[in-house]
């Protein structure tokens, strides 16, 4: 209702009532013949308007005060200094309408950083990313002109053309991480778990790292019963286990070693994967299940910092959990909980 509207409306409520008191002095003054009567009649009724015009004027005061606190309020928080009008407990009107805005003010706040955080992490992402494509699109651009340009003996074609497809190899595997961390963080899989071996699911996921442990040297081993089941999705738990599993080769060195062990709980089923890396200091432990988060001793190695949040994410969608315990250069242990 707009101010004009509510203007014109309270002039004529105050219109009709003078109309009315106007009728009602008539009626006295013809149906009381009594003076003294017709005079207590007018004087309980100027009375009552003058009750009526103070407490009009009570209210409007009070209306006026209201909506002052209420501006200094919003001014407050606006300029983003909700501390500037303490907020108050009492059983009020106006505790009520602030308690109301100190929350709608939080709230917007909250999300105001979860968006700044989000823009610091598209940025970090965009970094990432041109970081670790920018190396193989050259890689594969340089080895392009030469085979076009170059009359190269045969091996030299062919030592090129596997370089070549290992950049590619490279790129596809950053795509594919960034289209798995898209589709978590979206809900746009759906996990169809079932009863099945875990001891299957642990040799698919060593079969993604067998290689190249074999190459460098390290030796995995397993400790598992064929016979020990649990409900869940034998493909994504593969990619879990997987991806520390492959984090645990990287970072192992050569002639290193990588033991697996299933032990069945009473409420969980856990997997430990162990290895002899460099270790983890205590403080970056929730750091490495963090999106993009590479140690500095991990510069060196090829990655995105993807693998244990993937990992960590695929498990929480089983109501599963992961937990880790290392220390520095002697190696980490990961332990993954499963619902039995």
């Amino acid at each position: 209702m707009t101010a004009k509207k509510r203007k014109f409306q309270e002039t004529l409520l105050w219109i009709l009532m003078i109309i009315l008191c106007a009728a009602l002095v008539w009626m006295l003054w013809v149906y009381i013949p009594e003076r003294l009567t017709r005079y207590m009649f007018f004087a309980v009724l100027a009375g009552i308007f003058s009750l009526l015009a103070v407490w009009r004027t009570g209210i409007r005061r009070q209306m006026r005060g209201f909506s002052d606190d209420l501006c200094e309020i919003l001014d407050s928080l606006i300029d983003g200094d909700p501390g500037r009008w303490p907020q108050s407990y009492e059983d009020s009107l106006m505790a009520k309408v602030q308690g109301r805005l100190l929350k709608f003010y939080d709230i917007a706040d909250e999300a105001r950083r979860e968006s700044s955080r989000d823009k610091q992490t598209i940025q970090v992402l965009v970094s990432d990313i041109s970081h670790q494509v920018k190396t193989p699109m050259a890689n594969i651009r340089m080895f392009t002109g030469i085979l076009k340009e170059h009359d190269l003996p045969e091996e030299k074609r062919r030592q090129f053309l596997e370089t070549m497809e290992g950049q590619i190899g490279k790129l596809d595997f950053l795509m594919q991480s960034l289209i798995k961390m898209s589709r978590l963080e979206t809900g746009t899989f759906v996990l169809k778990p079932e009863e099945a071996r875990l001891s299957d699911t642990i040799a698919r996921a060593l079969s993604l790292v067998w290689n190249r442990a074999e190459k460098k040297g390290i030796s995995v081993d397993t400790e598992c019963d064929s016979q020990i089941t649990v409900r869940h999705d034998s493909r994504w738990t593969a990619e879990a286990i997987g991806n520390i599993l492959d984090n645990a080769v990287k970072y192992t060195p050569a002639g290193g070693s990588i033991h697996v062990q299933v032990r069945p709980w009473q409420i969980y089923t856990r997997i430990d994967i162990t290895d002899t890396g460099m270790g983890i200091d205590p403080e970056h432990y929730n750091d490495i299940f963090q999106r993009f988060y590479r140690a500095n001793e991990a510069a060196g190695e090829e990655g995105v910092g993807l693998g244990l949040y993937l990992a960590q994410e695929i498990i929480r969608q089983e109501m599963g959990y992961i937990t880790v315990k290392s220390a520095k250069g002697k190696g980490s242990t990961f332990s993954v909980f499963l619902l039995s």
